[in-house]
C-alpha cells in the first residue's frame, strides 16, 4: 500500500494514456473496532491545477464536518476528479497509472 506522501503530486494518466492530472489528496476510510486503527486507501483526489494544501480541508479536528469547512471545500475541489482506488493499475516513479479511462471518472 502506498504511503501519502508516496501518492501527493504524482501524475495520473488513464489507460489510453490521457493526462488526468496531480493527486493532490487521497481518501482514506478508517477501521475503529480494531486493536490499532488502521487506515486503508479508498480513492485519489485528482486535479488539473496543483492545490497546495489540500490534506484534511474539509474536517474538523472532531473529524466533524464544519459548514465553513465544507464551503471551502466546495471552492478548492471545484473540477477534481475522484479516482477509487480500485482503478488505480500501479503508481510509483511519480506517476499513477490507471485502468480506467478518463470519461469514467467522476468529479468530486
Amino acid at each position: 500500500m502506498a504511503s501519502f506522501s508516496e501518492l501527493i503530486g504524482q501524475c495520473v494518466w488513464d489507460t489510453n494514456g490521457v493526462w488526468v492530472g496531480y493527486v493532490v489528496d487521497v481518501r482514506v476510510v478508517k477501521h475503529k473496532g480494531e486493536l490499532q486503527q488502521s487506515n486503508t486507501v479508498y480513492g485519489l483526489v485528482v486535479s488539473a491545477r496543483r492545490g497546495p494544501l489540500l490534506l484534511g480541508l474539509t474536517r474538523d479536528r472532531e473529524d466533524r464536518f464544519a459548514w465553513i469547512s465544507q464551503l471551502l471545500g466546495r471552492l478548492v475541489y471545484a473540477g477534481c476528479t475522484f479516482v477509487p482506488w480500485s482503478a488505480v493499475a500501479d503508481y510509483g516513479d511519480g506517476e499513477v497509472h490507471l485502468h480506467a479511462v478518463r470519461k469514467e471518472l467522476s468529479r468530486v
